[in-house]
């Protein structure tokens, strides 16, 4: 990257559940353009982070600002609409409804339009459709039940639904839990590319540390709900916290 424009900024977020502190007054940058990593025990407060910056869940004290303009008590339709948007751990397919239909309704919400079941619109907005299955190479799976689809597919899947609104910045919880290395490896390098091709900032929360170090350009390190440190893959291998945490205290 040869500049490092910031297009995401937390300012000393808080967010208390009971007696627990999920978030310690995190201040974070993210840069425009980069892959950008958030890792931790579990527990640390990755996936409440991500939900205070697309305000799923408020924070108690902090602010947010996206493309400088601050974001902290906006709806999070709001914050979709202005690009920045979020991928959930948990699956949020329309699980009956074909491939092509879960983009159509992303594509519908994009354009203000309501949802059309007479068979007569059931190729409305079908050159988007196809294009955005595309991005993902899924124009194969179009016709394909959602709830059928291997589980890196409905990954994928889930991934092109929030393409469908154009994002500028991708927030994405562990986008490869639960399928195989290999396959996890694939879905990274789309999203690698993906960030490249169509200038996608991306976030991603993951625990797979091969994963993490292969595909990030820079990492941050949650623990306890406190920021550790942000650095480059080669500097946060070196961090003794996450020499102690993921790799038994021995320098790999």
């Amino acid at each position: 990257m040869s500049e490092q424009k910031v297009i995401l900024k937390t300012e000393h977020l808080v967010r208390w559940f009971g007696a627990l502190k999920a978030t310690n007054d995190v201040s974070l940058d993210i840069y425009d353009g980069e892959v950008h990593a958030i890792i931790g025990p579990n527990g640390a407060g990755k996936s409440t982070l991500m939900d205070e910056i697309v305000n799923r869940t408020s924070p108690n004290e902090g602010k947010v600002f996206f493309n400088g303009t601050e974001i902290t008590k906006k709806p999070p339709y709001e914050i979709a609409n202005m690009g920045l948007c979020k991928c959930f751990q948990i699956s949020k397919l329309f699980a009956s409804l074909t491939c092509f239909e879960n983009i159509q309704i992303a594509l519908l919400k994009k354009h203000k339009k309501v949802y059309d079941f007479v068979p007569k619109r059931a190729d409305y907005l079908k050159d988007e459709v196809m294009q955005v299955l595309d991005i993902v190479g899924m124009q194969h799976n179009a016709y394909e039940t959602a709830a059928l689809l291997s589980y890196g597919d409905q990954r994928r899947l889930e991934i092109a639904i929030t393409l469908a609104m154009e994002p500028k910045l991708l927030m994405l919880d562990e986008p490869t839990a639960g399928v195989a290395r290999a396959e996890g490896y694939e879905i990274m390098k789309m999203i690698r590319k993906l960030a490249q091709e169509r200038h996608i900032t991306v976030v991603f929360i993951e625990h797979d540390m091969e994963i993490v170090f292969n595909y990030s350009d820079r990492i941050s390190v949650l623990d306890h709900g406190t920021l550790i440190a942000t650095d480059t893959p080669e500097n946060i291998r070196q961090n003794d916290f996450v020499q102690q945490a993921y790799f038994g205290g021995g320098t790999q």
